[in-house]
């Protein structure tokens, strides 16, 4: 099957599974695709080992789709511009240290206490795993997905300043998150010892290089923009900022995801306000709405259908019903330390870490980093316990997280 005819497939079914959702099931849209999605997965799953021919071909059918390139290469620099566009800065601001520190320390937290868990479970349950390889697994698992996060805290209506927390937090640990993976795979993968400093060096150039490229493109597109008035174009110029962009952070070695994060930030609040008519206001944010909405609900049908590509047995789902905890655990630690060592000077809502632990949720990036590694030690242990953490994520913490703040609201015991 051609790519061509592979596209139009999976957009096909994903739109029925929409349909079917909104029809008859009522859940969110988000959730409720992916629920279906995995359903006839497992029914494919069910069908094929009585009739292989049928296996084969959903096989073919969503092999024909590079998930990871997708997500990479196609989505992801729209999706964080979409939502880094509608979040406002000055709730940002006012959080920014906390921010800072959930990106950056609590994600290198988070992913060593993943990595130590998961080796030794692993070990117990017989897998028996490199130390690099779980380390890996605990990068990829690590970032709240800001795609999932955004779309359930526009329902779930929790306070707006944990909301710009969770938002914030979501919008850049992904960038770290992704440049801490790629250097454990470089460390892995690379025939010659990689020393400290340089492995440091890396990860400075590329979060720094993101922070400053993000400034620099997001003023340029904000002044090209204010001395227009066609909001055709300055569609077409956030646009290029989206994907360009992106491809350009590619190039010099910066962190795509933080430039995309930037420019969104800018082109949503300042330039908003200093660079756009209200017509262009309106048809600018209408239509990245629009993308948003969109780019979601086909990366979650994937999601869903993706696991018909997966050999998967029994024994290997056991390391991802032992990954659910460690992650849920893992999570809360890191949230929880940053949280408390900021109290003395730092005003937090009740039950700020319980928030922010169940609403960490897990999505395509995760996906898309453990079906972009190579054929290291554990690699199917790894693809298929980062399936089930996010599956969990989705379907269980997605669905829960609005009757689990409305429960925590009239609760006022402190956190």
């Amino acid at each position: 099957m051609s790519l061509f005819h592979a596209i139009g497939l999976i957009i096909t079914l994903v739109a029925l599974f929409g349909y079917l959702n909104s029809r008859f099931i009522g859940l969110p849209d988000v959730i409720g695709i992916t629920a279906i999605g995995l359903l006839v997965s497992v029914a494919v799953a069910i069908i094929g080992s009585h009739n292989p021919a049928v296996a084969r071909w959903a096989q073919q059918a969503v092999a024909g789709v590079d998930f990871s390139k997708v997500v990479f290469e196609g989505m992801l620099g729209m999706l964080l511009f979409a939502g880094s566009l509608h979040v406002d800065f000055s709730d940002i601001r006012q959080e920014k240290w906390l921010i800072l520190f959930l990106a950056t320390v609590g994600v290198t937290l988070s992913t060593s206490l993943i990595g130590a868990g998961f080796y030794y479970g692993a070990h117990l349950l017989g897998f028996g795993l490199p130390l690099i390889s779980c380390l890996l697994f605990g990068a990829l698992i690590s970032p709240t997905d800001p795609i999932a996060v955004l779309g359930i805290l526009r329902r779930v209506g929790v306070a707006k300043r944990l909301e710009a927390r969770i938002a914030g937090e979501s919008l850049f640990n992904d960038g770290t998150a992704v440049v801490l993976f790629l250097t454990l795979l470089n460390l892995a993968t690379s025939p010659d010892p990689v020393a400290p400093t340089a492995v440091a060096l890396l990860l400075v150039e590329a979060v720094l290089g993101g922070v400053v490229m993000g400034l620099v493109l997001g003023a340029l597109g904000n002044y090209l923009m204010k001395g227009i008035d066609s909001y055709p174009v300055e569609i077409l110029i956030t646009l290029a900022m989206a994907i360009a962009g992106y491809a350009m952070a590619d190039v010099v070695h910066a962190s795509g995801p933080i430039v995309v994060v930037i420019m969104g930030l800018m082109v949503g609040n300042q330039g908003k306000t200093r660079s756009m008519s209200d017509l262009t206001q309106r048809q600018l944010f209408a239509f990245w709405e629009l993308i948003d909405e969109l780019l979601n609900l086909l990366l979650f049908g994937l999601i869903g259908l993706e696991v018909i590509a997966l050999s998967l047995s029994f024994g290997s789902l056991l390391p991802g019903m032992l990954a659910i905890p460690i992650v849920l655990v893992a999570r809360w630690v890191s949230v929880g330390v940053p949280i408390t060592a900021m109290r003395a000077f730092h005003v937090f809502i009740p039950h700020s870490i319980k928030i922010m632990t169940w609403g960490g949720l897990r999505g395509g990036i995760s996906v898309a980093l453990a079906l972009s590694l190579p054929d290291l030690p554990g690699h199917e242990t790894i693809v298929a316990a980062t399936y089930e953490v996010v599956i969990f994520s989705i379907l269980v913490q997605a669905l829960t997280m609005g009757p689990l703040v409305r429960r925590l609201a009239r609760d006022r015991e402190p956190s």
